[in-house]
């Protein structure tokens, strides 16, 4: 804990800030949760502040109900009772302050990290201070891996590369045989291999038939299923991870046709976003091979000037990639420059997707995804494969 205070002392000195206010009511805040290592278990029901100064100790400001929820942490305690005692009190903890850094990010331009509310905003403003992001700081505690984590991550990856081989072979047998089968099947084959290796998911695998495929968040069910049949055209997309505390996730999507070989325009379509994926990962080596700095909004850049070079670009309609974590969207850095201009840094000891797609209305979509492992050293690691080809079932 002392070393993470002396860190974030740190990181606030090169940033010009006097201070690091986190603030959370109600789990409003799940990133300061993260860095002050709350236990999802513990009851917090009262607003809480932890104020980090540049220099010097920290203070605990808490509630009188939960006055223990920060006692593991170095510092003062203050405690408030009143909504009277609240203002007077972070007054008098921010006075001398100028600049203070919380969790905010100005016109949401990051929502992932925007998890201070308007209102409290306007608080620590009536004070006369400015109150700037954490951002540029804040995913170095929330989203750098552990080496465990990464090692948990490359399991769930090439876990998560053969469930979809079996997959494959799955739908393969079931052609040849000429049995009734349809995409929820699919995923439950999916599920059965998810349970057999030992991983969990937030949600059931994506299975897309046809035009299914060119819907980015189809998700199949036992109530909206669609028949597979030889000529098809199918996308799956799982996600998992390990089922231990801190496991990392991983996650991948791929493309199939129910047929020898798919058409021109399913392989024209595939060999674009193909070049997309491989465009963005080439710029991720290249700059970690430098030692150069990179954002995510370079490596969405450098999959979607593909794309639209090759015409498509009105049909790629969401972002390059998405930092993972214990969450498969993490609050790290993501590889968008569409939705989002995302500025931070991609650091070393992160996982993100890179998952480029054209999506065709009514016809069929291609998504590519596998996942990038930036190891502490630079090292860049693909664990969970890359696809080549259309995988031809018949």
């Amino acid at each position: 804990m002392k070393q993470k205070i002396q860190d974030a002392q740190r990181y606030l000195q090169e940033m010009g800030a006097d201070g690091w206010l986190l603030y959370d009511f109600h789990l409003s805040n799940p990133l300061a949760h993260l860095f002050l290592e709350i236990s999802p278990k513990k009851h917090v029901t009262r607003r809480f502040f932890y104020w980090i100064p540049v220099e010097g100790e920290p203070v605990r400001f808490v509630h009188a109900i939960e006055s223990d929820v920060l006692d593991a942490w170095p510092g003062e305690k203050r405690v408030f009772l009143s909504w009277q005692s609240l203002h007077e009190g972070l007054k008098k903890i921010l006075s001398g302050a100028k600049r203070i850094a919380m969790e905010y990010s100005p016109n949401n331009a990051i929502p992932y990290i925007s998890k201070v509310d308007a209102g409290t905003v306007e608080l620590i403003r009536s004070f006369g201070v400015e109150v700037v992001s954490s951002g540029p700081f804040l995913l170095r505690f929330t989203s750098v891996l552990t080496q465990e984590q990464g090692e948990s991550h490359v399991r769930a990856g090439k876990a998560l590369d053969q469930i979809a081989n079996e997959a494959w072979e799955w739908i393969r047998v079931k052609l040849q045989a000429g049995e009734p089968f349809g995409e929820y099947e699919v995923q439950q084959q999916m599920m059965r291999g998810f349970e057999k290796l030992g991983l969990e998911s937030d949600s059931p695998p994506i299975v897309g038939v046809n035009a299914h495929s060119a819907d980015p968040h189809y998700v199949p069910s036992k109530e909206r299923s669609s028949p597979i049949r030889r000529g098809d055209f199918i996308l799956i997309d799982l996600w998992g991870k390990e089922k231990r505390p801190g496991a990392i996730y991983a996650d991948i999507a791929r493309v199939g046709v129910a047929a020898a070989a798919p058409t021109a325009k399913q392989q024209e379509i595939f060999s674009i976003v193909r070049a997309a994926q491989k465009e963005a990962i080439a710029l991720v080596r290249k700059r970690f091979a430098e030692k150069k700095a990179l954002h995510g909004w370079e490596v969405d850049d450098a999959a979607r000037n593909v794309i639209r070079k090759a015409g498509y670009c009105d049909f790629f309609i969401h972002r390059t990639g998405h930092n993972i974590d214990v969450d498969v969207h993490g609050s790290g850095t993501h590889m968008d420059n569409l939705e989002m201009h995302d500025v931070r840094p991609v650091l070393p000891s992160t996982c993100f997707s890179v998952e480029p797609g054209i999506y065709l209305p009514k016809e069929f979509g291609v998504r590519l995804e596998t996942d990038v492992y930036i190891h502490s050293d630079g090292r860049i690691e693909i664990a969970c494969g890359e696809q080549d080809e259309i995988v031809a079932l018949v």
